[in-house]
């Protein structure tokens, strides 16, 4: 099918995926790396899953010191395309300000912004999914895609959908948007059947987005139209601009009124959060068991396993040994090595913490 007209993709690439140390850093976050071992840097295998729904309307909005980075991986990005941020501002100011450059040239222009660091399985049940947004976005309504729950999951926020959209094959309203839930809220989210997973993905007319946001944040709103108009005041403005994500500024407050809807998704998601994420998502080798060892990701030839599962990440050179333990993650790299379990993953930003505290910058 052919690209969508008149919709641009906006692609936030920032974060140090923290939960993924010592792979993920800040000056080589995770969307940067190729983590499932296809070739593809996160970032790469976005572009290319965006591709046929907007064709060369992509925009990139990163920090500075990735700009060149970003710009090495997706050679084929035009450069007024390829936005790069003074500093970090959440999500809201990197969306805002490309939907500003959007809405100025295109002031009918549909936007979808997609994270740069998730993997999403069945390419064609999201195009489906993100045509139908765009349809829906066109009436004059917020969409954001809503993943269906496959666990009770803790460390994802939720929407509750509503009534059916009329004309529409699957979206439905936005009752509310809920923060990540206890695992005994979580667990009756998924047992209900109404709950979605909010993954971040919104749909929305790029002029709409900027009204929205000048209800609630009007400063907000109307300083990244004026960088769109004169974007020498970059560097003067930027760090005044309101740090707000976009969930707060404009998905719950719209949501409230009336003005969000959800397409459901049905496709396989992760936003790729911590090693036990990581290592769920690495292809095992044909006919493996539970009891083949653990999941490697890297040169095989440098892990020796004895009795053991879990991830092992051999990226230093040397040979990673591992004897006797379940569910362990190793993570060897050139100038640190992580030792814990797939229980524990959600806790190694502590360690990044712990790091910046010392003052080991190096490091983090």
């Amino acid at each position: 099918m052919a690209a969508i007209e008149g919709f641009w993709a906006v692609v936030p690439a920032g974060g140090a995926g923290t939960r993924l140390w010592p792979l993920s850093r800040a000056g080589a976050p995770k969307f940067l790396l190729d983590l499932t071992g296809s070739g593809r840097t996160l970032l790469q295998a976005t572009a290319d899953r965006l591709g046929p729904l907007v064709g060369p309307r992509l925009v990139v909005v990163t920090g500075v010191r990735h700009a060149a980075a970003v710009a090495a991986q997706l050679p084929g990005l035009p450069a007024a395309q390829l936005m790069a941020e003074p500093s970090p501002r959440d999500s809201m100011a990197a969306i805002g300000w490309a939907a500003a450059v959007l809405e100025a040239r295109d002031p009918s222009a549909v936007i979808g912004s997609f994270a740069a660091d998730h993997l999403i399985g069945d390419q064609g049940a999201f195009e489906a999914c993100v045509r139908e947004a765009v349809e829906v976005a066109r009436t004059g309504l917020v969409v954001t895609i809503g993943i269906e729950p496959t666990q009770a999951a803790t460390g994802f926020g939720y929407l509750r959908a509503g009534q059916a959209l009329a004309g529409q094959p699957t979206a439905r309203t936005v009752e509310e948007f809920v923060e990540k839930p206890d695992a005994a809220t979580a667990a009756r989210y998924l047992a209900e059947g109404t709950y979605r997973w909010n993954a971040g993905m919104f749909v929305v007319r790029a002029s709409l987005l900027l009204d929205l946001l000048h209800e609630g944040h009007p400063d907000l709103a109307s300083g990244l139209r004026a960088l769109a108009a004169d974007p020498a005041l970059l560097d003067r403005t930027w760090e005044g601009l309101t740090r707000i994500a976009i969930d707060h500024a404009i998905a719950e407050p719209a949501a409230a009124a009336g003005r969000v809807a959800v397409v459901p998704g049905t496709f396989a998601w992760d936003d790729v959060g911590d090693f036990a994420s990581l290592a769920g998502l690495l292809p095992r080798p044909p006919g493996a068991g539970a009891d083949a060892g653990p999941t490697v990701l890297g040169d095989a030839g440098l892990v020796t396993p004895v009795d053991c599962t879990g991830l092992v990440v051999p990226g230093s050179g040397r040979v990673v040994a591992v004897v006797g333990l379940d569910d362990v993650v190793v993570v060897d790299t050139p100038d640190a090595l992580l030792v814990t379990t797939r229980e524990r993953a959600q806790d190694v930003k502590a360690v990044v913490d712990a790091l910046k505290a010392a003052g080991r910058t190096d490091l983090t």
